[in-house]
């Protein structure tokens, strides 16, 4: 992913005695900064697949020699990125044409982690963060004499409805992070350093810079968007309290303040649809479970992939190679330690696309397969651009992509299109299916917020080491609107519990995406002439839709993402207004269930 890079142009002084001029070196002109780039996209490249092959094999194969043969990639990486960052930053001010300044600015955003400019920099912040990552793809902990991966913890948590038992594994998982914290202190550091180098005040400004646009106004941007759909996330978080609370009673969940995070069926209590059944409407439920669908239906893993696969060729998308099937990580392995994280991934930079998973045959992965999937379509998309253009407008539209195929994915009129469901349910359906949606959708919102804010207050200096975990409950609680099941430790690190931290992958991509998926649904279903309500829109089929969507994924990073955003939804801003419209039935339903209840917390 790029990431900004930015640094004082060099200045070359000759040495002089008191009578003899300082020399310095010709302003270099527009042809030297287009000779430059051309030179800095073919270093990159070169170094890209070497760098993709040595964490995909660490990703899937953790040891002590795989770690090692990713952190001097990725240091080899870092130190040219970094090196490339602050040549690029001589041709400020030199008057070149619109690509060669677009591919100037990108090589300033090239690292997530930009490395100090001194040597066993890089090494050092390598070495870091892929020991800070196979800490947390290799924790475990014990729960009733057994010994309990996330995949393990995550299944207590979706199903169980004891209470000491949810806390138990809850806090069983948040203790793996604790030896994280002295290794991610240092890799702030590290990463501070590096960023001030590059002309930053610290790594959260970098990563804000990202955007096209300044990065405080960036982080305005969000709030704002956050404001349009908070009234709708406060709605729906009283609603689901007040059924904890007639589940569990007061002495585990009261009737007002902040929900315990352990009772809402997700590690990070991000995401609450593996509580449906206890939220469920009194009357008028849902008559199907896409559990119990895929199962019935004899679907496998592979099955769930190649109905994926299935959705993208409907709309006009070329199949996937076969290297993609060959390749990819579909299953655990039950030979070896692997990261289980879902991801895609892009090999080469021109057609070996993988996806790396443990799928399970359930809802929730045969959502997330949809979602992986649109990245590598995004990725092959974009495959003829140069390297520097090989990328999303920005990192929302990359989940966006696979979040809005997602959105058809889960309609019943889909599950009906490809033989899930015998008929679609009427529209005494709608509140159950929204109520399913929002559980994921508008829960996640505020989560996909905090994460970054959380990181930019640790980057700037104002939380340090000794307040870290502090800080994290305070902002959980503030935009959230939970707590922890009981008092933390005092050298828990519970932000290490969640993989994106320890993986330092920037979040607010993710909240950008669940506005962006809507948008794009909603210029979608217009295009392909939907007269119903948008909750109910697939564009399975839709070829024209796809071609179009295509057109824009092609685009790459080549232009600001405004225009890409534009080409495909005839929008210039982020809105979620689109957001509004698809759940504004069950918004309406949610006011009516809380007449009495005391909301907020």
């Amino acid at each position: 992913m790029k990431r900004n890079l930015m640094a004082a142009a060099a200045l070359v002084v000759l040495a002089a005695t008191p009578a003899m001029a300082v020399a310095q070196a010709p302003a270099p002109t527009a042809a030297e900064a287009k000779a430059f780039v051309d030179q800095a996209e073919a270093q990159l490249a070169a170094k890209s697949e070497y760098v993709a092959r040595s964490a995909w094999v660490r990703a899937t194969y953790i040891t002590e020699d795989t770690q090692w043969l990713e952190a001097k990639a990725s240091s080899e990486q870092t130190e040219l990125a970094t090196s490339l960052a602050m040549q690029a930053a001589r041709f400020n001010g030199v008057a070149v044409d619109p690509v060669t300044a677009r591919k100037l600015k990108l090589l300033k955003l090239f690292l997530v982690l930009p490395a100090p400019d001194r040597p066993g920099a890089a090494a050092e912040l390598a070495v870091l963060s892929s020991r800070l990552d196979s800490t947390y793809s290799t924790g475990k902990f014990q729960f009733k004499g057994k010994t309990l991966t996330l995949n393990d913890a995550e299944a207590v948590l979706r199903s169980s409805r004891d209470p000491d038992d949810l806390k138990a594994v809850w806090e069983g998982w948040h203790s793996i992070s604790v030896p994280m914290k002295g290794d991610y202190a240092q890799l702030v550091t590290l990463a501070n350093e590096g960023s001030r180098n590059l002309g930053y005040k610290d790594t959260g400004a970098l990563w804000r810079s990202g955007y096209d646009m300044d990065p405080d106004a960036f982080a305005a941007e969000t709030d704002r968007v956050w404001k349009q759909v908070e009234p709708f996330y406060r709605n729906l978080h009283c609603y689901v309290r007040g059924r904890l609370n007639d589940t569990y009673g007061d002495a585990v969940q009261k009737r007002t303040g902040p929900i315990r995070a352990d009772l809402l069926g997700n590690m990070w209590a991000q995401q609450w649809g593996n509580i449906y059944p206890i939220v469920a409407p009194k009357t008028g439920g849902s008559s199907y479970s896409l559990d119990d669908l895929l199962v019935a239906k004899g679907y496998d893993p592979v099955k769930m992939v190649k109905t994926g696969e299935g959705f993208y060729s409907s709309v006009g998308f070329a199949p996937l190679p076969e290297t993609f099937w060959e390749r990819s990580q579909i299953t655990r392995p039950r030979d070896r330690e692997v990261v289980c994280h879902a991801s895609a991934w892009d090999v080469n930079d021109r057609d070996d696309i993988r996806i790396k998973m443990c799928t399970k045959v359930n809802g929730e992965d045969f959502y997330t397969v949809h979602h992986e999937l649109g990245h590598n379509y995004y990725q092959r998309a974009y495959m003829a651009q140069p390297y520097l253009f090989k990328g999303a407008a920005n990192d929302g539209f990359h989940e966006a992509t696979g979040d809005f195929v997602g959105l058809s994915a889960l309609t019943p009129t889909y599950l009906q299109q490809i033989g899930l469901l015998d008929k679609v349910p009427g529209t005494e359906e709608d509140i159950p299916f929204l109520l399913k949606m929002a559980l994921d959708k508008i829960a996640f919102m505020p989560f996909g917020l905090l994460i970054d804010r959380w990181r930019w207050q640790v980057f700037s200096g104002e939380v340090d080491p000794a307040h870290y975990n502090e800080a994290w409950w305070k902002l959980r609680t503030q935009y959230q609107g939970i707590v922890p099941p009981g008092p933390r430790p005092d050298d828990a690190f519970d932000p290490g519990a969640k993989y994106h931290v320890p993986g330092n992958t920037p979040y607010t991509r993710y909240f950008l995406a669940h506005i962006y998926q809507f948008q794009f649904q909603q210029a979608a279903c217009q295009q392909a002439g939907w007269k119903g309500p948008l909750h109910r829109c697939s564009v399975y089929g839709q070829k024209e839709v796809g071609q179009k969507f295509n057109a824009m994924l092609e685009k790459g990073q080549s232009q600001p993402w405004p225009d890409a955003l534009e080409a495909f939804t005839g929008q210039r801003r982020t809105d979620a207004s689109a957001v509004t419209e698809y759940f504004r039935p069950l918004n309406t339903w949610l006011i009516k269930q809380n007449r009495g209840e005391a909301c907020g917390w």
